[in-house]
């Protein structure tokens, strides 16, 4: 069953409250009018991401967010999880899981050589989560420098 669907222009109203609800979750302040700016051009075709609905089109779960990189190391175009979301009612049900599994495919079979995801040292759930998906640890540190 296929558990991952490609999100579009039509599919705001059903992104944007679960985005709001993984920040709430993080602590921080959700800006609607930011995040509907940064998911717009994702969902009218933008080449350098896209966004993913978990579960059933009409009533996802979750959604996941990959932005497209370019890397030497890897021979090529690569991918980074930006955000990966489950509605917390349905978590530890292994659709996060399923729905990367696909992800991967379709990004293999689209020429990504390469998939990563930023995550925080003390994060212990979400690195399982990461080496059951194939990622693994590089001991390396992401630093970053807003522009």
């Amino acid at each position: 069953m296929k558990s991952l669907h490609l999100a579009g222009a039509d599919d705001l109203e059903r992104l944007l409250p679960m985005v709001v609800s993984l920040q709430a979750e993080r602590q921080q302040q959700p800006d609607e009018a930011l995040i509907t700016a940064a998911l717009t051009p994702l969902l009218e075709g933008a080449p350098q991401g896209a966004a993913w609905l978990i579960g059933p089109r009409k009533a996802p779960v979750g959604y996941v967010v990959v932005s497209f990189g370019w890397s030497l190391e890897s021979g090529g175009m690569t991918g980074t999880i930006d955000q990966i979301y489950i509605r917390p009612a349905v978590r530890s049900r292994g659709m996060g899981s399923e729905a990367l599994f696909q992800l991967t495919q379709a990004l293999r079979q689209g020429g990504v050589t390469a998939l990563q995801m930023e995550v925080a040292q003390d994060d212990e759930h979400l690195k399982r989560f990461c080496r059951r998906a194939r990622l693994q640890d590089r001991h390396a540190t992401l630093m970053r420098c807003p522009l």
